[in-house]
């Protein structure tokens, strides 16, 4: 027995209603409504492995300011919460660049990298 999933795809403005065939084992076998083949690649990406940029602030040594981060490259969305636990306890050491790594390889998916400058 097969199910239907429909979601929206946000990969570009469009936002075309895209619905997903899936078999008894929860693979993708077809998916329908995109105008585009990203679509049809968001969605089985978003149904077998969703996956999130995390953004959020870390405390900074020393100072009230906070510093603006995001992870590199998307991680996997269950590991959000594991992740934030973490940026909790990083203290981040001026100066600060955008793009400087400010917690190396996080929960072994991506990079935490500073979104602004901090002197």
């Amino acid at each position: 027995m097969s199910v239907t999933r429909e979601l929206t795809c946000i990969i570009c403005p469009i936002g075309c209603t895209l619905c997903a065939t899936l078999d008894q084992e929860g693979n993708v076998v077809s998916v329908s409504g995109n105008t585009c083949p990203r679509g049809e690649k968001y969605a089985k990406a978003e149904l077998m492995h969703p996956t999130r940029t995390l953004t959020s602030t870390v405390r900074v040594c020393g100072r009230e300011a906070l510093l603006p981060v995001k992870t590199a490259t998307p991680i996997s969305k269950e590991k959000l919460l594991p992740a934030m636990e973490i940026l909790r306890e990083i203290r981040a050491v001026p100066p600060i660049h955008i793009g400087d790594v400010v917690y190396k390889d996080l929960l072994g998916e991506s990079d935490l990298v500073a979104a602004a400058d901090l002197e």
